[in-house]
């Protein structure tokens, strides 16, 4: 049954799929994320490199993900944050939290009041969590998608946990909005990509993945980093950029 507040207004509610991982190999952290309301990306993914990475969802506390991380930046394990975290917050029941630390120490919290279907999967190093699914066959299908891609970078292994997702059908509300929020080593995202809103986000996400693969991710190999201010003088990524997108 719905829920409204006392102005008879529906509160605001992530009935989300996601995965929260940490590459092994590389140390990067990251979240895949796709729901049934707009601009999802807003709301759910919290990512620090080399610190963590939480994706908060249901009835969304975005503060669960900034305290998490400011935790995880304190010494704290995905497992303690998270205790302290859900022990702090008075509307628990009806939140869905994953924790993955930089160590690749992963926790999740499912609330007894979020609305069915509901769960999660803890594997090593990485969390898939949904809520108002059909059934458990989401969350089944992301963590089959997930394991089997190990080879893959962890944004690829990201966007395939996401389609394997999709198309269980996902959300039974349809989905809206997708998101892609991936830190290696520096304080700025090696990947940030959002569908904000569209009636197909996954493939959305998938196509500008694609894209940025193309035309986006060799000129960001270039940028400036904390130990090599100057960056690297590669001037291919630059040609291309020059040209006008129907070029490239």
């Amino acid at each position: 049954m719905q829920r409204f507040d006392r102005h008879g207004r529906a509160p605001l509610v992530l009935t989300t799929f996601s995965i929260t991982a940490r590459c092994p190999r590389t140390g990067m952290l990251g979240v895949g994320v796709c729901t049934a309301i707009p601009a999802v990306g807003a709301i759910c993914p919290f990512v620090k490199p080399r610190l963590g990475a939480i994706a908060s969802q249901s009835f969304a506390n975005p503060y669960l993900g900034i305290d998490g991380l400011v935790l995880l930046e304190q010494g704290h394990t995905a497992h303690s944050a998270l205790d302290r975290l859900i022990a702090a917050d008075p509307g628990r029941a009806r939140r869905q939290l994953s924790v993955v630390d930089g160590a690749g120490n992963a926790a999740a919290f499912t609330g007894q009041d979020c609305i069915p279907w509901h769960g999660d999967h803890v594997g090593p190093g990485y969390v898939v969590a949904a809520n108002m699914m059909v059934d458990a066959t989401t969350v089944e299908a992301m963590v089959e998608a997930f394991e089997a891609s190990r080879d893959e970078a962890l944004p690829e292994r990201l966007l395939r946990a996401l389609e394997a997702g999709d198309a269980t059908g996902g959300d039974y509300r349809g989905r809206q909005s997708a998101a892609l929020l991936v830190y290696d080593t520096e304080a700025y995202p090696s990947h940030s990509l959002r569908v904000d809103e569209h009636r197909q986000p996954v493939p959305e996400l998938r196509r500008i993945f694609e894209v940025c693969q193309q035309q986006l991710y060799p000129w960001l190999g270039t940028l400036p980093t904390r130990t090599n201010p100057l960056g690297t003088a590669d001037p291919s990524p630059v040609s291309t950029l020059r040209k006008t997108p129907g070029q490239r």
